[in-house]
């Protein structure tokens, strides 16, 4: 005999899912196919379970200090703004 389930399911539709990520329907599907987010079919629904949309989105957190590749560091060359600035008159 099965246990009883102590927390009803929570079913989210692709839709759902995808704006609940904020991406697209497209996008959401490449994830399932890559299995990065688990989803289930049902005859020709796929349904995905509302705890593991949660799961997922916690694994995407960006960690602090992760994103110093997005932007260059400032180069000191050691001139200033007013330093170009009198060198043009």
């Amino acid at each position: 005999m099965l246990a009883p389930m102590t927390q009803e399911i929570r079913w989210l539709s692709t839709r759902e899912a995808a704006e609940r990520l904020g991406i697209t329907p497209r996008t959401l599907y490449r994830f399932i196919d890559e299995g990065s987010l688990p989803a289930y079919r049902f005859g020709r629904v796929i349904r995905l379970q509302e705890h593991e949309v949660i799961a997922f989105i916690d694994t995407c957190r960006i960690q602090p200090g992760s994103l110093e590749h997005l932007y260059p560091e400032l180069v000191d060359s050691g001139s200033t703004a007013s330093d170009s600035e009198s060198s043009r008159t």
